[in-house]
Formats: C-alpha cells, sequence, structure tokens
C-alpha cells in the first residue's frame, strides 16, 4: 500500500490542564501566542502567528487522563541560538521555573527547559534544519 500524499507537519497540541487560566497567560501574555478560536470557557485554541495551534482544555473534575500519555515536553523553535538565551533572561525574570539553562546539544540545537503554570515541560530550542522553515 502507497503512503498516502505528504503531511504539513505536526502543528497541532492539545493540553488537559488543572491551572487553566495561568497557562494560558504563560502562552498569551509571555510566550506571545495569540488566541484563535474559544469557543467556550473551559477551551481556548491559541497559534503563534498561523504556523501551529495549541488547545487548551480545562481538566474537569473526574477525568481520567492518566491513560497512558506520556508527554516529555512541547518546543518553540527560535530563529537564532541568541534568542534563546534571550527568552532564557526574559522568562526567568518573569519567575517561570527553569529545568535547565540554555545549552549547545551535539546536533548544533541550542535550547533549554522551563515548565508553563501546569507543569508541562516547555522547550525553546533553535535547531538549525527547522529553524528557517
Amino acid at each position: 500500500m502507497r503512503r498516502p500524499a505528504e503531511h504539513l507537519g505536526m502543528r497541532h497540541l492539545a493540553l488537559f490542564v488543572d491551572k487553566y487560566e495561568a497557562t494560558e497567560k504563560f502562552y498569551t501574555d509571555l510566550l506571545g501566542m495569540e488566541v484563535e478560536w474559544r469557543p467556550d470557557e473551559d477551551n481556548v485554541y491559541l497559534s503563534s502567528k498561523g504556523h501551529d495551534n495549541l488547545a487548551l482544555h480545562r481538566k474537569q473534575p473526574g477525568l481520567d487522563v492518566s491513560g497512558g500519555q506520556k508527554l516529555d515536553h512541547l518546543g518553540f523553535i527560535m530563529k537564532t541560538a541568541e534568542d534563546v538565551y534571550d527568552w532564557y533572561g526574559f522568562l526567568k525574570g518573569q519567575g517561570v521555573q527553569m529545568y535547565t539553562e540554555p545549552k549547545l546539544h551535539r546536533d548544533g540545537a541550542t535550547s533549554f527547559y522551563c515548565a508553563d503554570p501546569d507543569g508541562n515541560r516547555v522547550q525553546m530550542i533553535h535547531h538549525p534544519p527547522i529553524a528557517s522553515s
């Protein structure tokens, strides 16, 4: 069987979050994402200038989201390695919890990890092969 037509890449991620309002503010106020659509008070769809889509869904009491889900982190692509360092300083200055400091990786990427208000690991990364696309 032949593979279907090429897809456009992974550009959508959806998260159940306990700290809904604080998590939305992190992605909009600090990371600069824009609200694309808010269908109701428990769901919001965010975008970085139309390049991607992050859905935040308020985790409802009793909803079991364990089910083997194993999200390690989500990443934001930076144009340059210097931008990674700038974002580190900015987010740290805003009181964001940092997991690592900026680091140059063996593959030429530069990144650091921090936490959003709901505890999700967020990577700010400059990865040369995809930074310009």
